[in-house]
């Protein structure tokens, strides 16, 4: 978690982020990645630092950011595989919300989706790549924009508490948040589609 000076700054990271992965994220798939590793590495490392350890707080975010970044940015087809097992935990969790009571899913069937979703992203890599970084990065920019207008569960997440950002699940009175998660990542999708993802 990084301090309170820090969450702006952030959340303007996130956008920036998320609006590279949104709408560019086949072309720049690799920097998408070491973005997203970053992302990754800092708050875990950060996490693991006590709060009022400011200094080391941001020294292990940005340690902890740069090795993500390295090990999403080697590991190319892991990314990819990962990517594809990410949609299918997704798609777990979005589905048991719509027909379960409540609560995770059976974990068979997290297992189960994220298997056949790492397969279907090595098979399709262009499409899955597209429609996942159009998706995630569309969710980052949502984020990343609520934090830095001052939303406080939002700007929690910016700061790192890595389970709160979750699509399906908003915060009380923002509803408004899946369905503007799925327009904007509808239009990058699009915009990969058609522009920025097109084949040469």
């Amino acid at each position: 978690m990084l301090p309170h000076s820090y969450q702006v700054p952030a959340a303007l990271l996130l956008v920036l982020g998320g609006a590279v992965s949104c709408f560019a994220g086949y072309r720049l798939f690799k920097i998408v990645l070491g973005i997203y590793g970053f992302i990754l590495g800092a708050m875990l490392a950060s996490s693991m630092m006590a709060a009022s350890n400011t200094v080391g707080m941001v020294v292990a975010a940005v340690v902890g950011g740069l090795i993500g970044a390295l090990v999403l940015m080697f590991a190319y087809f892991v990314g990819i595989a990962l990517v594809g097992a990410g949609l299918g935990a997704l798609v777990a969790h979005v589905g048991w919300s719509y027909v379960g009571s409540g609560g995770d899913p059976p974990p068979i069937a997290v297992i189960v989706l994220s298997l056949a979703g790492a397969i279907a992203a090595m098979l399709l890599q262009r499409y899955v790549i597209i429609v996942a970084t159009a998706f995630g990065g569309a969710w980052t920019m949502i984020v990343g924009g609520l934090a830095a207008a001052g939303e406080r569960v939002a700007a929690r997440a910016a700061s790192a508490d890595v389970w709160i950002p979750y699509p399906m699940a908003p915060a009380p009175g923002q509803t408004w948040v899946p369905i503007a998660w799925v327009i904007l990542g509808l239009i990058g999708t699009a915009v990969q589609l058609g522009v920025t993802g097109r084949k040469t």
